[in-house]
């Protein structure tokens, strides 16, 4: 049998050494909350068995950044469990001091490349998903690395349940444009927006981070979009 082609995790994986109280934290909490795809067959992880206490759905963030957002929804939502996809370990680190000091146990963390999870996970296991402020890839030659697209569309598709929404947020206009390009297109997925506020404006219930603030900051505005997971008689006729 053939092997699987390897896929290629495009960016920085450590910055800045870490200061000793998140490498503590990194050392103490992340053997425990850290999930390791390779440890699971495609498609047979079940994410609601990852957490000790039940919880009524689980979401995903792919791509947390610092943490910020994903620590507040955690914190808000103590009956969600939160899987987060962060390769950049100094991210990692800090959203673990977020975790250590506000006890949330519904937390659980992939250190790597978010298309191995969704490889793994189970078909209708993931109840929302977030794609904040991704690496926009803004050269022409690197807008394959860029997240969304086609793979990866489909893949979302596969593990949202019908009615998830995917949120996403950008202050990129080129990778906001492709963004809409893909997505509007995706049979299994509609754009929730139904006046320009639903996406100019971020909604009361989207934490804010320090990095939209540096954005709006420096002018650029960011712009935020919501997506449904259409059920099988919604899907659209693929263009």
């Amino acid at each position: 049998m053939a092997e699987p082609p390897l896929r290629t995790l495009y960016g920085r994986r450590r910055g800045k050494p870490l200061r000793q109280g998140r490498r503590a934290a990194l050392e103490r909490l992340l053997p425990r909350l850290q999930v390791i795809p390779a440890d699971y067959a495609n498609g047979t992880l079940e994410p609601r068995g990852l957490f000790e206490t039940a919880v009524r759905g689980v979401w995903l963030e792919i791509g947390f950044g610092a943490g910020e957002h994903l620590a507040a929804m955690a914190k808000a939502h103590p009956d969600v469990g939160f899987i987060g996809c962060e390769p950049f370990i100094n991210g990692v680190a800090r959203l673990l001091v977020e975790v250590e000091q506000n006890g949330l146990d519904n937390v659980r963390i992939v250190v790597d490349d978010a298309g191995l999870l969704l490889d793994c996970l189970a078909t209708d296991s993931i109840d929302r998903a977030f794609l904040l402020f991704p690496d926009p890839w803004p050269k022409r030659r690197h807008n394959k690395r860029r997240f969304i697209g086609p793979n990866n569309i489909a893949a979302m598709a596969r593990v949202l349940v019908t009615g998830a929404h995917w949120r996403m947020a950008t202050d990129h206009r080129d990778y906001c444009r492709w963004m809409l390009d893909h997505m509007t297109t995706a049979p299994d997925f509609g754009w929730l927006a139904r006046r320009p506020g639903d996406w100019r404006i971020r909604p009361e219930d989207w934490p804010p981070t320090r990095y939209e603030s540096k954005g709006i900051e420096a002018g650029r505005p960011p712009v935020f979009l919501s997506f449904e997971r259409l059920s099988p008689n919604q899907v659209k006729d693929a263009p």
